[in-house]
């Protein structure tokens, strides 16, 4: 049928072309005839927020999200909570924006001018006269794919969205009353007593028989689950990988020695005198030209006599540090000196004297005393070094040719990795016991979360085939295949019964911890002076907890001391049972000026952001805000 389908397609076209252009004469183009319809997630001030809206912000955000953590885990940018969270966000933009517009809030061009020059980015394109670098600047925000009216335009949008919020939070205000409240309160100190009723303590008296263990076996059976696992093949290629495939002729290695013989060798060094006048850079003109007269005296007095350079600096060049010694600066290589100094060196031959120098310092009169060239190691003590540079460099250039030829191949040979292993002269690997997420001691390929998501995926479970060409570092990519997989499985009980009978007994003994405690915490409270085991009395607070567990610290500090001493339990799970005897308030220690005024700033920020969640929330109610997903 297919075949007859082919033989006569320019037919069927035709038939196909004649059935469907009338429908479309009498029933006409829906808007959704080519798009699906798609579910409205959100509403707000009457206008809705679609599925495919919220996919597409979403899908911007995690593409940001990845670009600026290349190695965050897909998951957690995928989750429920972080497309709720995209969601939300959307919400609140709309809820800004329609605010701004109603308040007709709208930014100026003159504040919007400002904004954009304090963006570093942009003032960085500043040209010395203070204009703008027009091309520059359309480049800039050319590559976040806008125009500079279009990237504006949204500079503009977002200072008036600001200004919704900016104005309750910055407006907002404490009275010294407040302050002084929440911070006696938030820095509290208590003395507490502490008796810790631990669960190891209790174990002796757990009864454990083989019935009660399979109970608890079968009540938590999702505690033993194996997850799946499975035997990997991978081929991992990189640099060092290509620069082994590389092979250098004797010819590319003799060429190489020659053009960074002189680099490979080291610098060539020379040692030089000179007699300085001084004159600042920044010295009357006049100054200038009366030193560099006299340094050009100076300069026909040692040409007539070049043996007596020696004598003319020690009598003449102001110089401190040379002067005593003949103007000799020793040996140096080039970067040593400042550059018309520099120059003037490595331009002399040995014995010469230079004509006057200016520098930053003055005027020189420079004599080259002598010339240290490096000895030039041959070709062959070079030849491993020479070996080694070269291939890198290759290795660096070829990469991407060979990237693209290993990416073709895993794809194309889908079935087997054997085949690019063979032509790239890649080693296939092999790991056992992978599971999707990465194991704390994995390296390489298998550290990372992409490439195992990729492992792991229906396609390269069910067809056995390659996973494609992923980038897993730097000059580096992997791909690799199922050879073997196992389900996650419940572990039989035979096999876990000791893990089985370590968790029962744990369990039980912090219920007999939890339940002494209690019966300790009531036998105390009512009767004080029998309480026993108690720790020594220490001193609390929420920055000061004394090693103590976040729930002893907090519990103490929640209690009530209308009556004191005060007896609270705290129940701390796995970790047993606590009692807490509260035995009086220590009044906080009084803070320095200093610290008082950053507390006062930090008070005003939370009560700012209090305030600003508070008008965000009416606004939600003003504009109608209605969210259709359920929170996960």
């Amino acid at each position: 049928m297919f075949e007859s389908i082919r033989k006569h397609s320019k037919f069927v076209m035709i038939l196909l072309f004649l059935l469907i252009i009338p429908s479309f004469i009498f029933v006409g183009i829906d808007r959704n005839y080519f798009t699906e319809s798609s579910p409205v997630v959100a509403r707000v001030d009457g206008h809705d927020i679609k599925q495919s809206d919220w996919d597409n912000a979403h899908k911007m955000e995690a593409d940001r999200m990845r670009a600026q953590s290349p190695n965050v885990d897909p998951k957690l940018l995928d989750s429920p909570q972080a497309r709720y969270g995209t969601l939300e966000r959307m919400v609140r933009d709309r809820v800004l924006a329609a605010a701004a517009q109603k308040m007709h809030l709208a930014t100026s061009d003159a504040r919007l001018s400002r904004t954009l020059q304090e963006i570093p980015a942009i003032a960085a394109l500043k040209r010395p006269d203070g204009t703008l670098d027009a091309e520059a600047y359309k480049a800039l925000v050319g590559a976040q794919g806008l125009t500079p009216a279009g990237f504006e335009a949204n500079v503009r949008r977002d200072l008036s969205v600001a200004q919704v919020l900016g104005g309750v939070v910055q407006s907002a205000f404490s009275t010294e009353a407040q302050f002084k409240q929440t911070m006696d309160a938030l820095y509290q100190r208590r003395e507490i007593q502490v008796a810790r009723f631990n669960p190891a303590d209790y174990a002796a008296k757990v009864a454990v028989s083989d019935a009660d263990l399979e109970a608890y076996y079968k009540a938590h059976s999702a505690d033993f689950q194996q997850p799946e696992q499975a035997t990997v093949e991978y081929l991992v290629l990189d640099i060092d990988a290509v620069r082994a495939g590389i092979t250098l002729s004797e010819d590319d290695l003799r060429t190489y020695y020659k053009e960074n013989l002189a680099r490979l060798s080291g610098k060539e060094e020379r040692r030089a005198s000179h007699i300085l006048i001084n004159a600042a850079k920044d010295a009357p003109a006049a100054d200038r030209e009366k030193a560099k007269a006299r340094a050009q005296e100076l300069l026909e007095q040692v040409r007539k006599n070049p043996a007596s350079f020696a004598d003319a600096a020690k009598k003449s060049s102001q110089d401190a540090g040379s002067a005593s010694s003949g103007g000799d600066l020793g040996f140096f290589g080039r970067g040593a000196m400042v550059k018309p100094f520099e120059d003037a060196v490595f331009a002399l031959k040995k014995g010469d004297i230079s004509d006057v120098v200016e520098s930053d310092f003055g005027f020189h009169i420079i004599q080259l005393t002598d010339i240290k060239t490096p000895r030039q190691p041959s070709f062959e003590e070079l030849r491993p070094k020479l070996e080694a540079e070269l291939k890198q460099q290759q290795a660096q250039r070829k990469f991407a040719e060979v990237a693209e030829a290993f990416a073709n191949g895993v794809y194309e040979q889908a079935d087997s990795l054997q085949p690019t292993a063979d032509k790239l002269k890649l080693k296939i690997q092999t790991a056992q016991h992978v599971t999707r997420t990465p194991a704390p001691d994995a390296k390489g390929p298998l550290a990372n979360a992409r490439f195992l998501e990729s492992l792991f995926s229906s396609d390269s479970l069910e067809n056995k085939r390659n996973t494609e060409a992923i980038e897993v570092g730097t000059s580096m990519m992997a791909s690799g295949r199922i050879a073997q997989y196992a389900p996650a499985r419940t572990l039989p009980y035979e096999e876990v019964r000791a893990r089985v009978r370590t968790l029962y007994v744990a369990e039980k003994s912090a219920e007999l911890a939890r339940a002494d405690g209690q019966a300790k915490l009531n036998a105390w409270k009512a009767s004080p002076a029998a309480a026993a085991g108690l720790s020594a009395a220490q001193t609390v607070a929420r920055d000061l907890p004394l090693n103590q567990p976040r729930a002893v610290v907090d519990a103490a500090l929640h209690t009530s001391v209308d009556g004191l001493p005060a007896w609270t339990g705290v129940d701390l799970g796995a970790q047993g049972y606590a009692v807490v005897k509260v035995n009086r308030v220590v009044p906080r220690e009084a803070a320095d000026a200093q610290a008082v005024a950053a507390q006062q700033q930090q008070f005003q920020q939370w009560l700012g952001t209090a305030e600003g969640m508070a008008y965000y929330e009416m606004l939600k109610e003003r504009f109608k805000v209605q969210i259709k997903v359920t929170r996960p």
